[in-house]
């Protein structure tokens, strides 16, 4: 396994999912303004609360993984948003200036 793939939440929620686990990624769909993870960038949740990879550079990951078990459980993804005039956004950390979406969906 190369340093790619062990890096690669990618490559974790396939390893993962091929392991019999639930498993739920969140992505990255939008950036305004000063944003610390660029849109593409992924994070991926196990049912126990696991995870890997970043969509916030960990101001929001706490946030995002609360609500990836909730999608995991119910299989409804959910659309997120964070920003500087959110409140919950300055409760989490996301205090840089800008917004980030991410969207929620749990692996089949």
């Amino acid at each position: 396994m190369t340093v790619s793939e062990i890096l690669d939440p990618l490559q974790t929620a396939e390893s993962w999912k091929q392991a019999g686990r639930n498993v739920a990624i969140a992505t990255v769909i939008e950036t305004w303004g000063s944003a610390p993870r660029p849109t593409g960038s992924h994070l991926v949740i196990d049912s126990e609360g696991n995870f890997e990879g970043s969509v916030s550079g960990g101001c929001v990951e706490g946030a995002v993984i609360t609500e990836a078990l909730d999608v995991i459980e119910s299989g409804a993804p959910k659309m997120l948003e964070f920003g500087v005039a959110d409140e919950t956004a300055w409760r989490v950390g996301l205090s840089c200036g800008g917004r980030i979406r991410v969207y929620v969906e749990r692996l089949g």
